[in-house]
């Protein structure tokens, strides 16, 4: 993940479209700086979890799929997890090695009980047969296993998964220098600390590791607060929800000081407060200050990494 913070600090000094405001970073950080939640992933509700190795399979299959509903205005993450736990729930082994190298697009439809085509379909069906078949040849078939090799390190693993799993790889070229995001990979092991409470397969010795996971949301929260600045001609886009291509110098650009404009904050806050603030509190708290404002604008972007 040193990268990922490297090379987001490259793009913010180079950027042409997305600026960092500092005096909106710290007046955002003092106004926060005692009321950071600290993480509590809610798995009573949408997500599956039995504590074992099924929840492990079942977060990663998640977050293979967790990308891009913007196009149909009524799907959200939420429909998505709640299909996959009451598949999981009819059918234990919906998510082994061997199925998930077969599903079809149709079949992820009633899985996820959704009436018409998902947003870039054939793109999440390929990703479970890459998922599916990458865990039967590496990992004996289980996301289990996956994790176990990664020692105990968030770093780790997200080194494994996108190493392994091409799906994962959310990495772009920007002004002729590799960008790394790797926003899904940084996901999985943000969950699997959450759900398992750091404990067990969520034990993860360096969680402060993990950035803040680059989106559609967080961008135009940061926007809003006064934390980013847009050029004229790229709020001129969002504003009139054109698309903006995937890996051109904006997008790569919005995702990039999104995730060093939250370093910055995150270095503030941890000089004012005196405490360690991870990066995953940051972001759940920006996630949620931003579902609260559903009237917020964010960018259109088609992707599978976001």
């Amino acid at each position: 993940m040193e990268e990922v913070r490297a090379t987001s600090a490259w793009v913010a000094s180079h950027s042409s479209h997305v600026t960092l405001d500092s005096s909106g970073i710290e007046s955002l950080a003092e106004k926060i700086k005692d009321s950071i939640p600290k993480v509590e992933w809610n798995f009573e509700g949408i997500h599956f979890f039995d504590n074992g190795p099924l929840t492990v399979q079942y977060l990663f299959v998640l977050d293979a799929l967790n990308f891009c509903f913007w196009p149909d205005s009524e799907m959200n993450y939420d429909h998505l997890a709640v299909g996959l736990k009451e598949a999981l729930q009819n059918d234990s082994s919906a998510f082994d090695a061997d199925r998930l190298q077969k599903y079809t697009g149709p079949e992820l439809r009633k899985m996820l009980k959704w009436p018409r085509p998902l947003p870039l379909e054939d793109e999440r069906v390929r990703l479970l047969h890459e998922v599916g078949f990458e865990l039967e040849k590496s990992f004996d078939g289980k996301a289990s296993n996956l994790v176990k090799s990664c020692e105990k390190s968030a770093a780790n693993l997200v080194a494994l998964i996108t190493s392994h799993f091409p799906g994962f790889r959310d990495h772009s070229v920007y002004k002729g220098r590799q960008i790394f995001i790797y926003k899904r990979a940084q996901i999985f092991a943000a969950d699997l600390w959450g759900a398992f409470k750091g404990q067990g397969y969520g034990e993860l010795k360096d969680i402060e590791s993990v950035t803040m996971f680059a989106d559609y949301i967080v961008p135009a929260v940061l926007q809003h607060l006064g934390v980013l600045r847009y050029s004229h001609s790229l709020s001129s886009i969002i504003e009139s929800n054109r698309e903006i291509t995937s890996g051109s110098e904006e997008e790569v650009e919005l995702r990039a000081c999104t995730i060093h404009a939250v370093e910055e904050i995150r270095e503030s806050v941890q000089r004012k407060s005196g405490k360690q603030v991870l990066s995953v509190e940051l972001d759940l708290w920006l996630w949620a200050y931003g579902v609260r404002y559903p009237s917020l604008q964010h960018h259109r972007t088609l992707s599978i990494y976001y």
